[in-house]
């Protein structure tokens, strides 16, 4: 299976991190049936979060954690460069290129908690490409199954 994760759910995964998306990152690397398509964007994305001042000192991240969550990502994933399109993401056109992840790598699943990935126009694009979009608690059931 091939599983895009979006920003919210890799930043949720960090190594001071014990929740699902945590375990659902861990599954996925360690399952060599499943591949995690990440692309450049979404992996800069996910530094420039963790790197806000609010949201570091929330998780008690250090830099040398960010930079090494990065350095995790890079070497367990597939790096895909996103095809450019018309807009699908109309309430937030910045996560376009997490769609456009999902569709160039060929993932069977978009994984995010993001509410504007659950619009049905969204939804609609994605069944387009056989891409289920789900949370990470949906992600990991599935993976248990």
């Amino acid at each position: 299976m091939i599983v895009t994760l979006d920003t919210g759910i890799l930043v949720r995964a960090t190594s001071r991190s014990h929740g699902p998306a945590r375990r659902l990152l861990q599954k996925l690397a360690a399952n060599s049936a499943h591949v995690l398509a990440l692309s450049p964007f979404i992996i800069g994305e996910v530094g420039k979060a963790l790197s806000y001042p609010r949201l570091s000192e929330t998780l008690r991240i250090t830099p040398e954690d960010i930079h090494g969550h990065l350095t995790y990502l890079r070497r367990v994933c597939r790096l895909v460069e996103p095809g450019l399109g018309l807009p699908v993401v109309l309430s937030d056109p910045d996560d376009d290129p997490v769609v456009y992840t999902a569709v160039g790598s060929g993932a069977n699943v978009l994984c995010t908690r993001d509410r504007d990935f659950y619009a049905p126009n969204v939804i609609a694009f994605c069944q387009r490409y056989a891409i289920d979009v789900m949370d990470d608690v949906q992600m990991l059931a599935k993976l248990d199954a």
